[in-house]
């Protein structure tokens, strides 16, 4: 993972992340309910304490904040996670956001009830190291027994086929719609991919194309699985999300008491 370039990418897509979506505050409230849902059936009613530690502009957190958790926010893009806390005020909540990378938290430990990683944003750590820094970091700042959620795409089907390019998505604006799509180029090694990301934008009876381009490692359930395991996690389940509701498929997993 090159920190430089990813943060560059979501500083550069945190203007128009919301664009993605046909009612953004609809997708809030919709992954609140279902991520809360988790939250309760681990930690019982709550509220609880969450970190959301690749934030973006605050689809999950602000959610989960409405929704009565005390929810902290930290990204690596310091745009995104300023505009979820702008975000998150002018819906009527709190939502203290802080530019952070996941392999680094700045926070103390058995912090929190809970840590969220959502969005595929951990497939952006290309390495090993960086993918058990940042799970274990994740564990530091849990509470004994607290509560892990990462949300990945569904990699296993997709190492087999390695699609190219997304379906376009349009989304309704008030400026009009907007189409989001984006173009796959794997690497040699069959698990890493390259991700050109574009949106086409109208404006005046033509189009604005924006493109932002960054990296990520494909991983499986059963590679992520053995990762969180090594870190210190047990109670390890995958929720798909035609169990959940939840767009991507949902992995769970419990700080283990016996962790160093």
């Amino acid at each position: 993972m090159s920190g430089t370039s990813v943060r560059d990418f979501y500083d550069d897509l945190a203007h128009d992340y919301h664009l993605m979506f046909r009612d953004w505050d609809a997708s809030m409230a919709c992954q609140a309910e279902v991520l809360g849902g988790l939250v309760r059936r681990s930690l019982g009613a709550g509220p609880h304490t969450v970190l959301d530690c690749s934030c973006g502009i605050g689809t999950q957190a602000i959610g989960l904040a409405l929704a009565g958790h005390r929810v902290v926010g930290s990204d690596l893009s310091p745009v995104a996670a300023a505009r979820a806390a702008a975000e998150a005020a002018a819906r009527g909540s709190r939502l203290p956001a802080a530019a952070a990378d996941m392999r680094q938290l700045p926070f103390k430990e058995r912090s929190f009830d809970a840590v969220l990683c959502a969005d595929n944003s951990l497939p952006h750590l290309l390495s090993g190291q960086d993918l058990r820094a940042a799970l274990r970091g994740m564990r530091r700042v849990l509470r004994d027994d607290g509560l892990l959620m990462v949300t990945v795409r569904a990699y296993a089907e997709t190492r087999q086929t390695r699609p190219t390019a997304t379906p376009p998505q349009v989304s309704q604006t008030r400026d009009g719609q907007v189409i989001t799509f984006q173009l796959w180029h794997w690497h040699e090694d069959g698990e890493r991919y390259d991700l050109e990301h574009f949106q086409l934008i109208p404006a005046d009876n033509t189009w604005h194309v924006r493109v932002r381009r960054s990296t990520y490692w494909a991983l499986t359930p059963r590679q992520l699985t053995e990762f969180v395991t090594e870190a210190g996690f047990t109670n390890i389940a995958w929720h798909s999300p035609t169990s959940s509701g939840y767009y991507q498929p949902v992995l769970t997993a419990q700080r283990a008491l016996s962790a160093p």
